[in-house]
């Protein structure tokens, strides 16, 4: 107590060292902590806690340890007491909180920070509200702080390398280091501390004490915090500001269900019901009558997703069913994609011929005002942009930047869909707004092939003519006499008589539909209860998978496939660090 009350750090750890008793209490009830606390030694108290030392004593005037800080204005030993477990709402024999002796000795940061704790005491005791830092975990902090250096050593001569060690080595390791924790908090911190399930642990996050703490509870968090120094002669930086904000649509905006349901870019996701003991792909039910799983399966719930996951999915049969339901066919997601720009973007020609049977605007922009085409030549699929070419869409359509899909198509490093462009017509001498043509973005991609194509192309362009020239011509022409139209003779047109309409409503007629028992017919047409979604067979699967092979290589059944355009930059960026020079 006297070493807490002089500040004597040394002292108070080697005293501790020797097995003293931390909790001890004087006369007065008075703890080391309040001498700590009353001093503002906050080293003292962070050595203290990573030896059991408890917090929240109440001294016989009344006082705890938060009394004294707050009277001394010591911040940071308020929020740490605080934080450790000391009642900010107790009052002393004077009735004073310790936010009120703070605010009675003039100390308004310490007051703030009283208030921050008091609002965090008053959460986290209302029944049922599971507080994330629990006080078992804040005193293993504490005492992992203190103990870091012998526990790094015993950490280190178990080490596999990497800063890893297995999950028995660890406990072991906790329990021979007397760590303030029962065997199950022991295993709580082994998952939580787990790399890729593989029963090892990471000894380097666990002494960080991040993956079982909110930031603010840490010890590392305390302390005045770094200023990043000027750099030369730049001045202040100032704010992150994007080049080209991304726009997004309002909430407001967006169009809704009539049902009050999710956005209408939010479409139903269709599961089977049928019985898959029963039934399966290879085998489905020949008609509904023999398909009677919805009488005894268990009905699924609703369940919504984005339409641009449906088509990445390649979800046929939820889109059919959204568009039937009366979702428009060119809804827009909230960066305004269509649902033709997400399967072009994809690469998906089932569903972007599909969509273009229905209608779709083959000349939609999304909020970068790229079209259909743009995401197909992004992509490198030379047949979906003849097929959007077909259905009339502009190929020359210029983005938010000054792009034409020429530009996008040569950024793919996709010959077969440059050549395409270049013979439909694609305009090879259009700039965006960097003032790069075709020629450029090439080069700078450094496509040798694209390159000769587009050079070969823009040679094959004819010169335009001096106007001198074109006006000697014009008037060396002679001039063309005007020639009269000829009228041919018109053609009567003979409309035929309308034909005069039966009359079917006589009370006879009527009469002996009734006798005849017409008018009583019953409808006994069968509504099946739930309908099987159609899936596709197996052998369908296996065509699909080698349709998408082709179009895509074999890549795409891995996980970390690439479309052409990310695949490039990856591949470039990796040939730059492999060879800076």
């Amino acid at each position: 107590m006297e070493a807490s009350r002089e500040g004597a750090l040394e002292i108070v750890r080697k005293i501790l060292e020797k097995g003293a008793n931390v909790n001890i209490l004087d006369n007065e009830r008075y703890h080391a902590v309040h001498f700590a606390a009353k001093g503002g030694f906050f080293e003292i108290l962070k050595i203290l806690s990573g030896y059991g030392g408890i917090m929240g004593v109440i001294a016989m005037d009344g006082t705890t340890a938060l009394h004294h800080a707050a009277k001394g204005g010591f911040n940071e030993c308020c929020r740490f007491i605080g934080q450790r477990g000391c009642d900010p709402t107790w009052k002393n024999l004077l009735k004073q909180t310790p936010r009120a002796v703070a605010k009675e000795s003039g100390f308004k940061a310490a007051g703030k920070e009283l208030r921050k704790v008091e609002r965090l005491f008053a959460k986290f005791s209302k029944a049922g509200v599971k507080n994330p830092n629990p006080p078992w975990a804040i005193a293993l902090h504490d005492w992992s702080f203190e103990n870091q250096a012998s526990l790094r050593t015993a950490f280190e001569e178990v080490d596999k390398g990497g800063g890893i060690i297995t999950q028995e080595e660890f406990a072991f390791i906790l329990q021979e280091q007397h760590a303030p924790v029962t065997q199950e908090q022991i295993l709580t911190l082994a998952l939580l501390h787990e790399k890729g399930r593989t029963g090892t642990v990471s000894y380097e996050d666990f002494l960080k004490g991040s993956k079982y703490l909110q930031k603010a509870f840490l010890i590392s968090s305390y302390g005045p915090k770094k200023k990043k120094g000027k750099k030369g002669k730049k001045g202040k930086k100032g704010k992150f500001a994007l080049l080209l904000p991304i726009c997004t649509i309002s909430e407001s905006s967006l169009a809704r269900r009539k049902d009050g349901g999710p956005p209408q870019f939010m479409i139903e996701s269709l599961r089977s019901i049928t019985d898959p003991i029963r039934f399966d792909r290879d085998h489905p039910p020949e008609n509904p009558l023999e398909d009677d799983s919805a009488w005894y399966m268990e009905e699924l719930e609703k369940s919504y997703s984005n339409i641009g996951y449906i088509i990445k999915a390649g979800d046929l049969n939820s889109l059919k069913n959204a568009f039937d339901e009366g979702v428009p066919i060119d809804v827009k997601d909230l960066f305004y994609k269509t649902p033709l720009i997400l399967a072009c973007a994809y690469g998906n020609m089932e569903i972007v011929k599909f969509l273009l049977q229905k209608g779709a605007n083959v000349n939609a922009t999304d909020n970068f005002e790229w079209t259909p085409l743009h995401h197909a030549c992004h992509t490198g699929q030379q047949d979906i942009a003849e097929l959007l070419i077909m259905h009339g869409a502009k190929i020359d359509a210029v983005a938010m930047n000054g792009a034409t899909p020429l530009m996008r198509a040569i950024e793919s490093c996709r010959l077969d869909c440059v050549h395409f462009l270049l013979r439909k017509g694609a305009n090879v001498q259009l700039v965006n707004k960097k003032g790069q043509n075709a020629l450029d973005i090439a080069m700078a991609y450094a496509d040798y092939r694209l390159i000769d194509l587009i050079e070969a192309k823009i040679e094959s362009i004819p010169k335009p003519k001096d106007e001198k020239k074109k006006k000697e011509e014009k008037k060396k022409k002679p001039g063309a006499k005007p020639q009269t139209p000829v009228v041919e003779p018109s053609a009567t047109v003979i409309s035929p008589e309308p034909m005069p309409e039966k009359k079917i409503g006589s009370v006879i007629h009527q009469n002996t539909l009734i006798n005849r028992g017409a008018t009583n017919k019953v409808n006994i047409t069968f509504v099946p209860k739930a309908i099987a979604i159609p899936q596709l067979t197996t052998e369908e699967l296996i065509r699909q998978r080698e349709i998408r092979r082709a179009r895509f290589s074999y890549e795409v059944d891995f996980e970390d496939f690439q479309m052409p355009f990310n695949k490039n930059i990856i591949e470039r960026a990796r040939l730059l660090s492999e060879n800076p020079k």
